[in-house]
């Protein structure tokens, strides 16, 4: 008889895995932390997952629930959930919820981020975390064409193989474009290059489509480098049509910031440093 609801705080690197949900023959997040689980519990447990995050996807803030009878404290079952999990994957919080709170189900809003390394020369070191985009993009034009998403819409045309879910209407709370530099530890003064420059997708809504925030960046970035107008975004946005908006961008910029259970949005939630927010 489970009698407990423990919610795990996580962040992954996407790099190792086929994605969050459980694959046959294919290692995902979710078969490894419930590996970890029954290792620790002795108990087959299913987790409840925030968001299914696709093939080489990140995270920082992935949240799951799972029931149990275990009386392990939680403070104690997250270094024995750890000791369980390879390096690629770390527990960052274990609390105690109510019975019937559920990961997905009761997620207010998700926020996610999607990093753009903009540089003619590539970083190696960077190349499962980014995507790097060789021509110089504008990042005004983005930010404009970013902001006609916000707001209650049908995003079936930001959707891949449409329909997945009982209905593609989502509200986007926030969906902004910026610009910013990174120096690496490893960088020296003196490299001219020691600071290359980012793009960052920041996007928050209720629910996310399959394939959604792929959809919207690759046609942020056709604006970006002069393919389409601003207004195509808002075009794309209202055809309904997945061919009229730009490809799906690769996995490896995406990251899975944060899911919020408690607090409506606000946009000084967001570590970002916009001059307006729409």
């Amino acid at each position: 008889m489970t009698d407990r609801n423990l919610r795990l705080l996580i962040a992954y690197d996407g790099q190792p895995f086929s994605g969050w949900q459980i694959q046959p023959d294919k290692p995902t997040v979710q078969e490894h932390i419930e590996d970890a689980i029954f290792a620790i519990t002795r108990e087959r447990s299913r987790l409840a997952g925030a968001g299914r995050t696709d093939t080489g996807v990140h995270a920082f803030g992935q949240v799951a629930s799972f029931r149990t009878s275990t009386r392990i404290p939680c403070e104690r079952m997250r270094p024995a959930l750890q000791s369980k999990l390879p390096e690629s994957i770390t527990i960052r919080d274990v609390d105690e919820v109510p019975y019937d709170f559920h990961a997905g189900h009761h997620a207010k809003w998700k926020h996610y981020r999607y990093l753009i390394l903009n540089s003619r020369v590539g970083w190696p070191h960077l190349r499962h975390y980014t995507t790097r985009v060789q021509d110089q993009l504008d990042v005004e034009a983005m930010d404009a064409a970013a902001h006609s998403l916000i707001g209650r819409h049908d995003f079936r045309s930001f959707e891949s193989n449409y329909p997945n879910k009982a209905t593609s209407v989502r509200t986007v709370l926030h969906c902004r474009v910026s610009a910013g530099t990174v120096r690496p530890l490893w960088s020296t003064p003196a490299t001219s290059e020691s600071a290359p420059p980012f793009l960052y997708l920041d996007i928050v809504a209720d629910g996310f489509l399959y394939n959604m925030v792929r959809a919207i960046m690759g046609t942020l970035l056709k604006v970006g480098d002069g393919s389409w107008p601003i207004e195509q975004a808002a075009v794309a946005r209202d055809a309904l049509d997945r061919r009229v908006a730009g490809p799906t961008a690769p996995p490896q910029g995406l990251y899975l910031m944060h899911v919020e259970y408690d607090r409506d949005f606000d946009p000084a939630l967001i570590n970002r440093n916009h001059s307006s927010e729409g």
